[in-house]
Order: C-alpha cells, then sequence, then structure tokens
C-alpha cells in the first residue's frame, strides 16, 4: 500500500514515502506563498489565485491573506464563503465547507494527527479524517476544528472553541472541548 492509499483507507503513513506526495506539499507552500504576497487590493488576482490553489469554489470567495494549507486540492467551498486573516487548513483529507460559511480570524481546520503513544509519532507516523462543516455556518474567531469532525448546516462555534467531535445541525457550540448549548431556530 503506498502513502495515498494507507491515507484513504485511515491507516498510519509516513509522508515522507512518497517523493511526488512531498512535491506536492511544496508547490502549495509556494502557491500560498504567492497568494500571500499579492497585493490585498487585487481582488480579482487573489480569487483566481485561490480558485487555481483550492479543489473546487464557489462565487463570493473571499480568504484574508495571510492564508496557509498542505496541499490545497483536498479543500473544497461552496458559494459566498468568508475567511479572515490566520486560517490554516492542515487538508492531507478533505476539507469541504457548504455555502454561506464565515470564519472569523485565526481559526484552524486539522484533518491531520498524530498516534499518541510516542514510539509510532516518534516514527514520523500520521494519520488524517475528513472535515466537513455545513451550510450558513459561523465560527469564531480562534477556533480549532479538529480530524474527522462534521459540524451540521445553520450552526455557530463560539469564539475560542476546540471543536473535537460532531455538533448537530442548527446548534450554538461553545468551549474546549466545544459543547452544545442550544437549538437555533
Amino acid at each position: 500500500m503506498d502513502v495515498i492509499e494507507k491515507n484513504d483507507a485511515r491507516i498510519l503513513y509516513d509522508v515522507r514515502e512518497n517523493p511526488a506526495l512531498l512535491e506536492k506539499i511544496r508547490q502549495c507552500e509556494s502557491r500560498c506563498f504567492d497568494y500571500n504576497h499579492t497585493p490585498p487590493g487585487d481582488l480579482q488576482c487573489l480569487a483566481d489565485q485561490l480558485r487555481n490553489l483550492l479543489g473546487t469554489a464557489g462565487a463570493g470567495l473571499r480568504i484574508i491573506q495571510p492564508f496557509k494549507c498542505d496541499y490545497g486540492y483536498n479543500i473544497h467551498v461552496g458559494k459566498n464563503f468568508f475567511a479572515n486573516c490566520n486560517l490554516v487548513i492542515l487538508d492531507a483529507a478533505a476539507v469541504t465547507f457548504g455555502d454561506n460559511v464565515l470564519i472569523g480570524p485565526n481559526c484552524g481546520f486539522y484533518t491531520a494527527g498524530h498516534p499518541l503513544d510516542y514510539q509510532r509519532r516518534n516514527l514520523g507516523l500520521e494519520y488524517a479524517q475528513p472535515i466537513t462543516v455545513g451550510s450558513d455556518v459561523w465560527i469564531g474567531g480562534n477556533v480549532c476544528v479538529m480530524p474527522g469532525v462534521t459540524i451540521g448546516d445553520g450552526c455557530v462555534i463560539g469564539a475560542g472553541s476546540v471543536v473535537t467531535c460532531d455538533i448537530a445541525p442548527h446548534t450554538l457550540a461553545v468551549g474546549n472541548p466545544c459543547r452544545p448549548i442550544r437549538h437555533l431556530q
């Protein structure tokens, strides 16, 4: 099994075993660098660069610089996607956002994880699990979304939350770990 097959099967893998994948990471770093050094007023150029970086993107795409991701092509956003500055998406697995998603500053979406035992972690092993964010979602500033999480349609995630498990649709959720507070009408 190669690294990509192991990742797809959710088996621990060492990305260093696949030089082509490492090259894709380097290419993405270069594209992120170019994006982050484009004048912020050049909105058309910024949008074009994002469309070339991301897997898919709907109309109304805006990510305030700086922005960092690992591969880019694993990120899929619907229409009217807005993310404030310092967005980090570690997209070793798919990260999918629905329509009308608002993301506050300093947020991270992390599909990648590492073993808890140091022996395997020290070998460079990792895993990746997809993240899904529904439509009409607002994510406050300084939120971290961990591997394998699904956030349902119409949710609001409070600032500073660490989302470690799925959040049902139309829920206000906050905290570390993030917990449902109430249903939203």
